[in-house]
């Protein structure tokens, strides 16, 4: 029996999935929404929900022990300064603030007010993402040698964000964990077709100290969706496409020998990976009730949103100083095991 009662913060495109897996999960208490009116529609669709109609009302809310953020990226940092503040544990959409010092700062609160932060990076609960990481970490795929991501679809175009920040985010969140370590360097080059100084596409090229090595290609003004990532390793390649409903997570054969003085590649033979059911915001909300449960510590905390700003932001610099590589040594640290 789930004891943690939620408030969901933000009841727009995103928030409404929070909404209704919340309150699958039987944890869902109260809505909140600057629109007043659209909280409290979206409330009427799940019986015993309250609609509480400002902020403090949220923090001060006695029966709700959890909080939801969903709201657009830039309020982020406030609203989950003032949840933690109020005895709130906090799940917080991505990406976690626009800059990782902000990120830092609510990671320190949490820790000192010994809440639960997480980040929604969403691929990282994905069955097919939870059994690559499994292949990785028992040396199935071999060496990890090179890694792309394609995330590309026809809109939704937004005004507030360019598709780095609004696509990026969970591939950067996966490509950190599969590697298990910060990149040395970023060069990220984009256009703005139909906004000034917005990126409708972005090539990310990230480089790790081990040799590995990256590429993230995100685009709102691409014909048909793509959401594929590719893992080239020294023994085996492994393909995870979502858009396959029957075969998202693929391992190939890796077969290169020599003939005649030079090298040939065999065609791979693929096999389709068998992963276990389920709906990855299903199981992410899930999750983050089972840490508020038990406190602990989440597979994608506040210091994992961290590590993916400093990359986003890294990739932002490139992308405004027209692809020109940005050293990020710095910022390296030892990410999360597998």
């Amino acid at each position: 029996m789930i004891s943690t009662k939620i408030c969901v913060a933000g009841c727009g495109h995103w928030g409404k999935n929070l909404v209704r897996t919340f309150s699958s999960l039987g944890s869902l208490a109260a809505l909140y929404d600057p629109n007043i009116e659209g909280a409290h529609a979206l409330a009427e669709k799940y019986p015993g929900t309250r609609t509480l109609n400002t902020w403090p009302e949220v923090l001060q809310d006695p029966e709700t022990t959890a909080v939801a953020i969903a709201s657009p990226a830039e309020y982020h940092f406030e609203l989950t300064m003032a949840a933690l503040r109020a005895g709130k544990h906090v799940f917080v959409e991505k990406p976690l603030a626009l800059e990782w010092e902000d990120g830092a700062e609510m990671v320190d609160l949490a820790r000192e007010r010994n809440r639960i932060l997480m980040v929604g990076h969403l691929l990282q609960y994905h069955p097919a993402v939870v059994q690559l990481k499994q292949l990785i970490r028992e040396g199935v795929l071999g060496r990890l040698e090179y890694i792309y991501s394609n995330r590309l679809s026809m809109g939704k175009i937004r005004r507030e964000e360019n598709a780095l920040w609004s696509f990026a985010p969970h591939d950067i969140s996966v490509i950190l964990a599969l590697v298990g370590q910060m990149p040395m360097q970023v060069a990220a080059t984009g256009g703005a077709y139909l906004q000034p100084n917005i990126a409708d596409v972005t090539v990310s090229n990230l480089l790790f100290d081990r040799g590995t090595r990256a590429h993230i290609f995100v685009s709102w003004l691409h014909p048909y969706k793509e959401q594929r990532l590719v893992v080239i390793g020294s023994k085996q390649m492994a393909v995870f496409e979502d858009t396959q409903p029957d075969r998202k997570l693929m391992l190939f054969d890796k077969h290169i020998e020599l003939k005649n003085g030079a090298l040939e590649a065999l065609r791979p033979q693929g096999t389709v990976v068998e992963c276990e059911p389920g709906e990855p915001l299903l199981l992410e909300c899930r999750h983050f009730l089972d840490c508020v449960e038990h406190h602990r510590q989440p597979m994608t905390p506040g210091e994992e949103g961290v590590r993916v700003l400093q990359v986003l932001q890294a990739c932002q610099r490139s992308l405004q100083l027209s692809g020109e590589p940005v050293q990020v040594q710095h910022l390296r640290q030892k990410v999360m095991a597998l």
